[in-house]
């Protein structure tokens, strides 16, 4: 069986997943693989086939996606060529996470494409709504990369096609300690305001990891490195707590490792809004931003913060038996019923 697997580029979590799920699809078969966007940190220890621009949504400095660099940065005439000239129909099995260019090529050639994502969970319509309703955001979300079919991950299964999240062998082989340091990942603030706002605590230890410098800096109590996949996973499972972005998989591994864990979501980022709903029901502790005016519910949050127990069994395999079972024998260039 020859298969493509598509993956999203931007930011760290799709890539980070991607390196557990690619060993159990080659078990069936010969693996191409395509990553498209920009804003990645982390190598695939993979040859990687197809690498594209995409549609990458660029991270501000300030807390949230700058729309403006995203606008400017996307490229839809290069964007189109991509998509016409990717053939998907040489594949047996499209398999998608969140990548655009495989999931239009595949709905413009009538390809089936399966979507095996953190996104085709969050559309899921059992899954738990944001506390504002975002429909330009929803409609961007539905829309971004098509699909199918859809197999999702999430911080608990919703659904039948939703499963627990996939927690690499490098986050499960880690020995858990505590060594009273606080790690964060906050990609979407700048080094200048994770400074002074964390500052804000002396008596913390901050081990912050950032995409905006290149070398490690010291500044009294805050220890700012570039991002680097097992010094941060390290750092995680050695924390007291971790403080991060509401996005999926690094809320989610530090959860697992037993690690107190304080959320921020982007803003202009509706899916992370959808995860912040999740994590609220489950009771993780949500604020909006870095501002003085959370000083207290931080403070709170590092005196008397309590980990959420969860149970994220290994699965990666028998998802991925799953989705090639129920679509991999699909015959060749087959098309979507019209």
């Amino acid at each position: 069986m020859k298969i493509l697997y598509a993956i999203q580029g931007t930011g760290n979590g799709h890539l980070s997943r991607a390196a557990d799920i690619i060993p159990c699809l080659r078990k069936h078969g010969e693996v191409d693989i395509l990553v498209s966007g920009i804003s990645g940190d982390i190598a695939l220890p993979f040859p990687i086939k197809y690498k594209l621009r995409g549609l990458s949504f660029i991270f501000g400095k300030s807390g949230g996606v700058d729309l403006w660099k995203t606008f400017a940065k996307s490229k839809p005439r290069n964007f189109m060529k991509s998509v016409n000239e990717l053939p998907v129909e040489d594949y047996d099995l499209v398999i998608n996470d969140f990548e655009p260019v495989s999931a239009w090529a595949c709905s413009l050639k009538k390809i089936p494409c399966v979507a095996l994502s953190h996104q085709a969970a969050v559309l899921n319509e059992n899954f738990p709504h944001a506390e504002k309703e975002d429909r330009i955001g929803h409609l961007i979300l539905e829309n971004y990369a098509p699909s199918t079919a859809q197999f999702g991950f999430h911080f608990k299964a919703y659904d039948d096609n939703i499963f627990s999240p996939v927690i690499r062998k490098l986050v499960r082989d880690q020995y858990v300690t505590d060594n009273g340091h606080y790690t964060v990942y906050l990609p979407a603030y700048d080094d200048k305001r994770l400074i002074k706002r964390l500052s804000e605590y002396p008596d913390v230890e901050w081990d912050v990891f950032s995409k905006h410098n290149t070398k490690t800096v010291v500044t009294g109590n805050i220890t700012i490195q570039p991002i680097n996949n097992l010094l941060f996973t390290a750092s995680m499972a050695s924390s007291s707590g971790v403080l991060c972005g509401a996005g999926f998989e690094t809320p989610a591994e530090a959860m697992f490792l037993g690690k107190k864990l304080l959320v921020i979501p982007m803003k202009n980022q509706y899916e992370q809004q959808l995860n912040s709903a999740a994590l609220s029901h489950m009771n993780v502790p949500v604020i909006k931003s870095l501002k003085s005016k959370y000083r207290p519910e931080i403070t709170e949050w590092i005196q008397s913060g309590k980990p959420i127990r969860v149970n994220y069994p290994d699965m990666t395999q028998r998802i991925v038996d799953l989705v090639v079972a129920k679509h991999g024998a699909v015959a060749k260039h087959s098309a979507i019923a019209v």
